[in-house]
C-alpha cells in the first residue's frame, strides 16, 4: 500500500476552490476543485461522481487525500443537489440520465479544457458509477473506480432487507414525490431533496437501465446507450454488508461497460478489521488507512496491490 500523507497535509488541502460550470443545456452546476500550481501532463485529474442525492461535500476529505497524493480533483453536485441547487426543486424534472449525460459530461469537458493533456480518471459512488457510463465523452476516461455502483434494481437488493427497501424506495418515495412535486428526503433525514425525474428512474422496478424512463428516452434519441464508449481500466469495489451493492447488482451495471477492462473486488468488513461498513462509509476519513489506498493504488497504477484485502469476483 502507499504511504499515507500526514494529517496536517490532508487538513491543509481540505478546502477545494468553488466553481460554476454550465452544462450543455445551460443549467449551472456547482462544485469544488483541487488544483496543483503547475500543470503536469503526467498528473491525472480525478472527477468524483456522487451517489444519488448525496452532496459532493461528503467526498471532500477523500478528494483532499487524492490531492495530497498528487492528483488534481473535481467534485460537483448534480442539478438540484447541494451546490447545484438554486431554490426550490419543485418542478425540476431532472433525471438520472440528465445527471450523467449532461452534468457528468460537463465535468469531462471541463477537465479536458482546464487540464489539457492530463489523463482523466473517475471515481463513482453508487449511481455515480452508472453516471460514469452516460457521458458522451466517456472514451477519455483512463481509469475508473466505482464503489457500490448499481442502478437500484430491487431484486438485487440484499435478501434480508429487500422488502423493506422496496417499500421505502419504490412505494413510499414515489408517493411522497407525487404529493410534493419532489422527494423531501432532507426533511426525512434520508437523502438530500431529490428531483422527480430521478425518483421515477430509481423507483421503476425494471432490470435494465434502458427500461427506466430516462434511459428509454436516451435510447430512443441516440439509438444506443453510451456505456460502450468507456474503455477504462475499471475497478468495481463492493462491500459485503452493502444492501444495495450485492454481487448481482454490481455485475448488472458492469455488464454495460462492454469495452472496459473490468475487475470486481469484493471486501468484507472483517477483511479490514471492522464489524460493518455498508453503503456510505467508504468515503469517511475513518477508512483512510484501510480502504482509500485501494482506490489510490488503482488510480496510480491500474492494478491492485499484492496485499489488497478482499477477493476478486470471477468474471464470466
Amino acid at each position: 500500500m502507499q504511504n499515507m500523507p500526514s494529517k496536517s497535509a490532508i487538513l491543509k488541502a481540505m478546502s477545494g476552490e468553488p466553481f460554476k460550470e454550465a452544462a450543455a443545456d445551460g443549467f449551472i452546476l456547482g462544485g469544488f476543485i483541487w488544483r496543483h500550481a503547475l500543470p503536469d501532463p503526467q498528473r491525472a485529474v480525478v472527477i468524483i461522481n456522487a451517489a444519488t442525492s448525496v452532496r459532493c461535500r461528503h467526498y471532500g476529505r477523500f478528494a483532499a487525500y487524492l490531492f495530497a497524493n498528487g492528483f488534481d480533483v473535481i467534485t460537483y453536485d448534480y442539478r438540484g443537489i447541494g451546490e447545484s441547487r438554486s431554490a426550490s426543486i419543485k418542478g425540476l424534472d431532472a433525471s438520472w440520465t440528465d445527471w450523467g449525460a449532461l452534468d457528468f459530461e460537463a465535468m469531462l469537458k471541463r477537465a479536458q479544457r482546464q487540464f489539457p493533456g492530463q489523463p482523466i480518471d473517475v471515481v463513482g459512488h453508487s449511481f455515480g458509477g452508472c453516471a460514469a457510463g452516460l457521458g458522451e465523452s466517456g472514451r477519455v476516461i483512463r481509469r475508473l473506480v466505482t464503489v457500490g455502483a448499481q442502478f437500484a434494481y430491487w431484486r438485487d437488493y440484499a435478501p434480508e432487507q429487500r422488502w423493506r427497501m422496496f417499500g421505502k424506495w419504490h412505494l413510499l418515495m414515489p408517493l411522497l414525490t407525487l404529493l410534493c412535486g419532489y422527494f423531501p428526503g432532507k426533511r426525512l433525514g434520508w437523502l438530500e431533496d431529490t428531483p422527480s425525474g430521478v425518483v421515477r428512474d430509481w423507483s421503476k422496478p425494471a432490470a435494465r437501465y434502458e427500461q427506466r424512463p430516462s434511459g428509454r428516452a436516451l435510447l430512443e434519441k441516440t439509438g444506443a446507450l453510451p456505456f460502450a464508449n468507456v474503455g477504462a481500466q475499471t475497478l468495481a469495489i463492493s462491500i459485503s454488508d452493502d444492501p444495495y451493492g450485492t454481487i448481482a447488482a454490481i455485475e448488472r451495471l458492469l455488464g454495460y461497460f462492454s469495452n472496459a477492462q473490468k475487475t470486481h473486488l469484493r471486501i468484507a468488513p472483517q477483511d479490514i478489521g471492522e464489524q460493518q461498513v455498508g453503503h456510505f462509509a467508504f468515503f469517511r476519513s475513518a477508512y483512510q488507512a484501510t480502504l482509500w489506498p485501494i482506490a489510490l493504488t488503482w488510480l496510480q497504477t491500474g492494478a491492485l496491490a499484492p496485499d489488497t484485502p478482499g477477493r476478486q469476483v470471477p468474471r464470466s
